[in-house]
């Protein structure tokens, strides 16, 4: 059984483990495979969180609302960060800088998230509900976008709307990206972490 705070945790972890490769990675080619990675994962993660966790905030939480607020808000800064990274190359002089920026903001959110958020959340649940939580998340994953949108709505229904009409251009663009693994990119319907 995995709570829903242990799937976002795992998230996290993979966040962080591209981010070191981008910064510290043994080639080129390495680097760029992590920066697809990065956006991939960070671009599905955010938008899962917004369609699955922020609302069950709202629901299960006195406070609920306040902090699937603040927490929107501070996707939206990550958000347009991660668009401006996504579209660089590792030989453009602010490839670092703006990764690391990115970093910084998105480590004190997950930080907030793991240690206060979540904590919160998973007082007020269930063990059952937490994993219909967590295996909802996962499957809302495979069809949102994997590119930062930060112009689309980050509430449901038109924040749903929106990714179903553009995660198939994400898709399709994947395909053509380099990424960690060789096969030719991540299957968005089949992989869930």
């Amino acid at each position: 059984m995995t709570k829903i705070s242990d799937t976002i945790k795992t998230d996290h972890r993979e966040l962080e483990a591209a981010y070191n490769k981008i910064i510290s990675p043994k080639d080129q080619d390495e680097q760029v495979r992590y920066q697809n990675q990065f956006t991939w994962e960070l671009a599905r993660h955010s938008i899962g969180e917004e369609l699955v966790v922020y609302p069950a905030f709202e629901r299960h939480l006195k406070d609920g609302k306040a902090i699937a607020d603040k927490d929107r808000d501070e996707h939206q800064v990550v958000k347009e960060q991660l668009k401006k990274f996504q579209n660089m190359k590792p030989t453009d002089p602010d490839f670092i800088p703006t990764i690391k920026a990115l970093m910084k903001n998105l480590s004190q959110h997950m930080k907030e998230e793991e240690e206060e958020d979540l904590v919160k959340l998973e007082t007020a649940l269930q063990a059952d509900e937490s994993e219909k939580l967590s295996t909802s998340f996962g499957r809302t994953k495979a069809f949102v976008p994997s590119r930062s949108h930060p112009s689309a709505p980050t509430k449901p229904p038109f924040e749903t709307a929106v990714g179903l009409m553009t995660a198939p251009i994400d898709h399709i663009a994947d395909m053509f990206r380099k990424f960690p693994e060789e096969k030719i990119s991540p299957n968005p319907s089949t992989k869930s972490s």
